[in-house]
């Protein structure tokens, strides 16, 4: 239930730091009791697995192979990504654009600095350009086939200038940093490489909410109390410093429904997207801002920090041997002379990307898991798993309800929604009353065992 932007700009801190490819529990254990005879019988009144089968069977059988289809179709889109990433990389060694640019740069100025962010802007600006077809299909023609996108092609084009020119001045600075590094540390470089990534996404996700997000989309406060007032109880509940409640215009891009808890040190905001408030009931609102405030007091934002740590750590060791070998073999044909040449970024690039395609599991369990964690915050903080069944079908709009074990595992970066809507049917089960008509045997099955 992420907002778009912060998947776009989580997205954009790992691709940075890999060199720009185109490219379970609520946190609380129930103390051991005597069961109650209430509990028992909502157990007996409800079963959670056919309630979950019963929810997904209102999914009209038009809509559900829609949403397949398009989920689906996702997977080869990471593949066709990839290759893609491998093929730019390997024609611009090839053809020793790559060297040429870099010859370029040492001709304009001496400084080394200076030199990498020469570099830098036609490598990024012929990426993109390179990339661009495939773009397009994915982001544009194909959102706009299965009914996702409400762009204009001038108003995406103009977003995607906007997203450009912050990716060209992100990854100059980053590169110019992480050059210097390659420089200092030749043989060491992938262990401070990754200090410098991991405080570039700190920095990123830090800047983020104030200076990013607002170039695409516009932030006003949320007006309407009846919704404003029940998030901001929940905000206070948990401890999350924030007074109010942004409201953000992602209609004017797509029809889907996204909210975030987002920020650090004095910059957390809670902002919902105009989709949610027309699409959504007030249960549903609840349960999807509390889903987002689990992120934020479950301090998932750290966590996830730390396991990218790990993974660019992991494979920048990967990297370092990988690149020294493919040097030694083919770099007099690259003119590549070593991991402090420019002219080796696209290599970096391929070796990178194949490491990160191959991990695609492993990142989108860790992922799925702090999602899953959030999930469960979400149900035990708003108590709508009503909300939460109805909100899962929604985004099965463009996320498969019901994959097989093995699809969620390698495809999923979130629960799928029959996970979700079976986690909210066991938890209805285990703490709402289960009919209106069960509740007086309840009552007298409880009196009689207290007299």
């Amino acid at each position: 239930m992420h907002a778009n932007m912060r998947k776009r700009l989580l997205l954009l801190s790992i691709t940075v730091c890999f060199v720009f490819a185109p490219i379970a529990a609520s946190g609380r254990e129930t103390p051991a009791t005597v069961a109650s005879p209430g509990i028992e019988q909502n157990v007996q009144l409800l079963d959670p697995a056919a309630a979950t089968q019963a929810w997904l069977a209102s999914v009209p059988r038009d809509q559900r192979e829609k949403s397949d289809a398009y989920f689906e179709g996702g997977y080869w889109l990471i593949l066709w990504n990839f290759l893609l990433a491998v093929a730019i990389s390997i024609f611009l060694l090839a053809s020793r654009i790559s060297a040429r640019l870099r010859d370029f740069s040492q001709r304009l100025t001496k400084f080394k600095t200076l030199q990498v962010a020469c570099y830098a802007l036609p490598y990024l600006v012929i990426v993109y350009i390179l990339s661009f077809p495939l773009n397009l299909y994915e982001h544009f023609f194909r959102e706009h086939q299965y009914g996702f996108a409400t762009q204009t092609f001038l108003a995406w084009s103009r977003e995607q200038l906007i997203g450009l020119g912050v990716t060209i001045v992100a990854a100059t600075i980053l590169l110019i940093v992480l050059y210097a590094v390659f420089r200092r540390a030749p043989r060491t470089w992938w262990i401070w490489g990754t200090v410098v990534a991991i405080i570039f996404s700190f920095v990123l996700v830090f800047i983020a909410p104030v200076f990013i997000e607002p170039l695409f989309n516009t932030y006003k406060p949320l007006t309407k109390p009846e919704i404003r007032d029940p998030i901001l109880a929940m905000a206070r509940a948990n401890q999350i410093p924030v007074k109010q409640v942004f409201e953000v215009d992602a209609s004017r891009q797509t029809t889907r429904v996204t909210a975030n808890v987002a920020g650090v040190l004095g910059t957390t905001r809670i902002a919902l997207n105009d989709n949610l408030l027309k699409q959504c009931t007030l249960p549903e609102i609840r349960e999807v801002m509390a889903h987002e405030m689990g992120h934020y007091v479950l301090n998932h934002g750290a966590k996830l920090l730390t396991y990218l740590g790990i993974f660019i750590l992991v494979g920048f060791a990967f990297t370092h041997v990988f690149f020294d070998a493919a040097v030694t073999r083919w770099g007099s044909k690259w003119s590549v002379r070593g991991i402090a040449d420019p002219a080796g970024l696209p290599l970096l690039v391929l070796i990178f990307s194949t490491l990160v395609f191959i991990a695609t599991p492993l990142l989108n369990t860790v992922v799925r898991v702090t999602e899953r964690e959030a999930d469960a915050f979400g149900i035990n903080a708003s108590r709508e798993p009503d909300g939460m069944a109805k909100v899962a079908l929604k985004l099965g709009a463009y996320r498969k309800l019901d994959p097989t074990p093995l699809e969620e595992f390698i495809f999923f970066d979130h629960p799928s929604g029959r996970a979700r809507i079976r986690m909210a049917m066991d938890w209805k089960a285990a703490n709402l009353p289960a009919a209106e008509s069960a509740a007086p045997k309840a009552r007298r099955q409880l009196g009689e065992i207290r007299e």
